[in-house]
């Protein structure tokens, strides 16, 4: 069932794509920040076991992987609209964060598991995606690359601009 869940994830990835296109990262990246806080509701009750438990852990992983993955997509159209031209050392600049930053989150929730259980973990993910929320709402962001409208970053792809 989880690996079916990775696999859906899949099928809504170039829908994110699409709406990043139509409507940019901010507001893609506000939606994703939000199911990630639903996520750890729906994942809470998870830890009770039994069918209902499991479709719960099922449910919750879905929202959290797909809205994880759509939030990359819109950050990868923000931060590659930054220097078209520099493109591979961006990525490799971002995804060396984004690593280090799943693992620094894998480290916090072994910590959290160990100290409250798996409403611990749920906890932390609401804590993180609060954090996040709260910055991306409060905290005005430099001029957004994206911002001028549709242009042309390589073979098939459009980025805001």
């Amino acid at each position: 069932m989880f690996a079916l869940t990775g696999a859906a994830t899949l099928f809504c990835t170039p829908v994110a794509g699409r709406l990043v296109d139509r409507r940019g990262p901010g507001p893609v990246n506000l939606v994703c920040m939000l199911g990630v806080l639903l996520a750890a509701a729906v994942l809470a009750p998870g830890a009770g076991g039994g069918p209902m438990g499991l479709a719960a852990l099922v449910l919750g992983a879905l929202l959290l992987d797909v809205a994880m993955q759509a939030g990359m997509v819109a950050n990868q159209v923000r931060f590659l609209a930054l220097r078209p031209d520099a493109r591979g050392s961006l990525n490799t600049a971002y995804m060396t964060c984004a690593y280090l930053g799943g693992s620094a989150g894998s480290r916090l929730g072994v910590r959290a598991y160990g100290l409250a259980g798996w409403q611990g973990v749920c906890g932390l993910l609401a804590l993180l995606a609060t954090l996040a929320l709260a910055r991306h709402l409060r905290v005005p962001s430099r001029r957004d690359p994206c911002a001028d409208g549709p242009r042309a970053v390589g073979p098939g792809t459009v980025a805001r601009r």
